[in-house]
């Protein structure tokens, strides 16, 4: 007889069934608790979200990263507070944005949803408020509206070579990739503020299609990890090459964490030899690479962190809010027109240096900016926070401590009581409002409060400079735009919103 049979034979035979029987009373158990005795077992919403996860998980993997989609639609009918896990409610009372997210907040990020992204060191993933303020403290001052400004003939640079492009594929008579070239200004720009050198994809055929593509491939890691968090833990000690024959998301993440930390080495590299010069014009990264900490582990894993971060955050939310605007002036004339005009009176010499300062005191543009930063969400998705001591209230529900509390953009943005025919593309909204400053009440594309996006005064003005430059300089140009349809459209959540690799792009038809 086999050992294995052996010692199976001097088991009692109904033990054999223990360890499942308990597994199974463990599961019905947790979703007896969940259903009807935790704290948050009064929130509507589906039976199935408040027992699991795997909910989610669910929408965020099946026809799309598209859960914001399910919640809205679970808002239509369970009413404005709804239990979308077994741990966090969703809001879409406008009203309740400016409780949650501002300045000073007590409410923390959830280290759960956030620690997914594969970088944990960073400020941005950071759940607790202080510590995050001590990391972002360095960052804070490179994206400074007067840094910024100062730094503008990056800006200027970029857009420049984006007309440029656009004027070989008019010249040639052939159609230009005009998403992935607007997304190479934010690249090539933020590569060049922080590393000190551009990664030049405005000067490459496909405006580096395959750097996008892996960025948007990084994007179903974070599912796998808010499901599974302990698998974070294994990866770090399971061999590299058994990671990457599992996982093709997760083989990303390990990818684009080396390209930050190569990156990085070679800041410091030039530091020490002296190659780049520590007084000349700063960087983000050779600022923050002091002498003593920048062969410090915990040091540099902060700093890769970071350049992780900056790095994914660029690749979509800027160039998406671009597109955005640029496809809805296309489909319109008089939009079109009209803002072709303003420009054309605020700056009446070709070649003309067209500045931000100069850019965001016209009334249309600004109109044209905001209405495309609402209809481009930034972040599609939610951002759940940490409900902090002594609980919260929110439509007759109490949230206690440690509990999560969400809310997005989605939502947000397309409050008909604030925003009336949410769906059209409608600048006069923000110039005939009675009171402008109420739209904003429900107007968030980068974010509110201290953990707001750290990169806006950045990314307002590569949207100013290159939207003001393409519709000074071009009367007309002919597009694709009304050829796009709903599945090219749509938004795949991975934060940022992207849409998906095999939908058809925004092209400039020379």
């Amino acid at each position: 007889m086999a050992g294995g049979a052996f010692l199976m034979s001097l088991l009692p035979a109904n033990s054999l069934y223990v360890f499942p029987t308990a597994i199974l009373a463990w599961v019905l158990g947790n979703a007896i608790y969940r259903l009807h005795f935790h704290p948050l077992a009064g929130v509507p919403g589906p039976k199935l979200a408040a027992i699991t996860w795997l909910y989610q998980t669910y929408y965020s993997f099946v026809g799309g990263s598209r859960f914001y989609l399910h919640i809205e639609k679970l808002h239509h009918k369970y009413g404005p507070i709804v239990r979308i896990t077994p741990q966090e409610v969703h809001l879409s009372d406008p009203n309740h944005y400016d409780k949650i997210y501002h300045v000073g907040t007590r409410y923390s990020k959830d280290a759960n949803y956030y620690g997914a992204f594969g970088n944990e060191n960073s400020s941005f993933t950071t759940p607790a408020n202080e510590l995050h303020r001590i990391r972002r403290t360095g960052l804070n001052s490179f994206f400074s509206r007067k840094n910024v400004i100062e730094l503008e003939d990056i800006v200027q640079d970029k857009a420049q070579k984006l007309c440029d492009a656009i004027e070989n594929a008019i010249t040639k008579g052939q159609p230009m990739d005009l998403h992935h070239a607007l997304r190479a200004v934010s690249i090539d720009v933020i590569t060049e503020f922080a590393f000190g050198e551009s990664y030049g994809l405005l000067e490459t055929p496909d405006f580096g299609y395959d750097f996008f593509m892996l960025v948007l491939r990084l994007g179903p890691a974070a599912w796998i990890f808010r499901q599974m968090p302990w698998l974070k833990t294994v990866m770090r000690v399971v061999p590299e090459s058994m990671v990457r024959a599992l996982s093709a998301p997760i083989s990303n993440v390990i990818d684009m964490q080396r390209h930050c930390a190569d990156r990085l080495r070679n800041i410091g590299k030039g530091l020490d030899d002296g190659t780049i010069d520590p007084n000349g014009r700063a960087t983000i990264f050779s600022a923050l690479m002091s002498p003593n900490d920048r062969h410090k582990p915990a040091a540099v894993a902060h700093l890769e962190d970071e350049a992780y971060t900056v790095l994914t955050a660029a690749a979509d939310t800027t160039g998406n809010a671009m597109t955005t605007i640029c496809r809805h002036i296309f489909s319109n004339s008089a939009i079109h027109d009209r803002l072709h005009m303003e420009l054309k009176t605020a700056f009446p010499c070709d070649g003309e240096v067209m500045k931000y300062q100069a850019l965001e005191k016209l009334p249309y543009l600004t109109a044209v900016v905001n209405e495309g930063l609402r209809l481009s969400f930034g972040v599609v998705g939610r951002l759940p926070r940490v409900v902090p001591d002594g609980g919260a209230d929110f439509h007759g529900h109490h949230l206690p401590a440690g509990s999560v509390v969400s809310m997005s953009s989605w939502i947000l943005h397309q409050d008909v009581k604030y925003f009336p025919n949410p769906t059209k593309f409608d600048p006069d909204r923000w110039l005939n409002a009675p009171n402008p400053k109420q739209l904003h009440k429900a107007f968030a594309p980068f974010g509110k409060g201290s953990r707001a996006c750290v990169g806006m005064n950045l990314a307002y003005d590569e949207i100013y400079v290159t939207i003001g430059m393409i519709f000074r300089k071009y009367a007309h140009l002919k597009n694709n735009s009304h050829e796009l349809t709903a599945d090219d459209l749509v938004l795949d959540d991975y934060f940022s919103s992207y849409h998906p690799a095999q939908a058809r792009t925004l092209a400039v038809l020379g």
